[in-house]
């Protein structure tokens, strides 16, 4: 279970984003959000960054995996837990509290968030 939502929105025609914005992706208005935490997606695609930004773990797979929640779906790009993974494999999402080590980057590290999800094989 997570410590954080993942939160996607809804908007007034079914769509579903993720990140959320103030407009939907046919112009309509955001009505409420999902908790996709609480949901497993289809790996759509996936690859391996070997040349990471500073405090990125290297090497680094990447994937675009695609949830479906009532009928409507929303793809998300996100770091994997591991590169064992398949196109078509399940996953879910895993909170962590660092995606990359603070210190690192260019920024104060006070100045950003460094936690989000990670999709773990099912």
């Amino acid at each position: 279970m997570s410590s954080k939502e993942m939160n996607a929105t809804r908007y007034a025609d079914g769509s579903i984003s993720y990140p959320g914005h103030q407009v939907g992706p046919n112009g309509s208005e955001p009505v409420g959000t999902i908790d996709l935490s609480e949901h497993t997606a289809t790996v759509v695609t996936w690859t391996k960054s070997t040349a990471t930004p500073p405090g990125v773990r290297a090497p680094n797979p990447l994937a675009i995996v695609e949830f479906t929640v009532d009928d409507e779906s929303v793809r998300v790009l996100g770091q994997l837990t591991t590169d064992a993974v398949e196109i078509g494999d399940e996953v879910r999402p895993v909170y962590v509290e660092e995606l990359r080590e603070p210190g690192a980057g260019i920024r104060e590290p006070e100045s950003q968030e460094w936690d989000g999800y990670r999709f773990e094989p099912v």
